[in-house]
């Protein structure tokens, strides 16, 4: 079975609004990877959508903060994973039973080491 990634945008994205520190070129490699990945973020799907296909990486779900708990019913996985850098973030991964991975002051060397991804 899979892993699932969501990504937050702004404060963990390179893209985002502060910038932060996940490249698209980390995203692209969990997805080349078979990993199920999206995004999860306060920004209004549309602009979600857009920001994705604006840059070529392709996303199985693109929905609001709130709806981290839907993407869990709708995607069967091993695990599951939201990357973010909000307090909101963390609260919303654990009501959604997923793990939380703080962009800022977690350890993503070792989020990229133990998912077999390369930064």
């Amino acid at each position: 079975m899979v892993k699932l990634i969501s990504f937050d945008i702004d404060g963990t994205l390179e893209v985002g609004d502060p910038p932060g520190v996940i490249t698209l070129d980390i995203v692209r490699q969990a997805y080349e990877l078979g990993f199920l990945i999206g995004s999860c973020s306060d920004r209004p799907i549309s602009y979600q959508q857009n920001l994705w296909q604006t840059h070529n990486v392709p996303m199985q779900f693109t929905v609001l903060k709130q709806q981290l708990l839907d993407v869990r019913a709708e995607f069967k996985a091993e695990h599951y994973l939201h990357i973010g850098d909000t307090d909101v973030d963390e609260m919303m991964a654990k009501d959604a039973d997923f793990e939380f991975l703080h962009s800022i002051t977690g350890d993503i060397e070792s989020f990229y080491r133990n998912y077999g991804l390369s930064g």
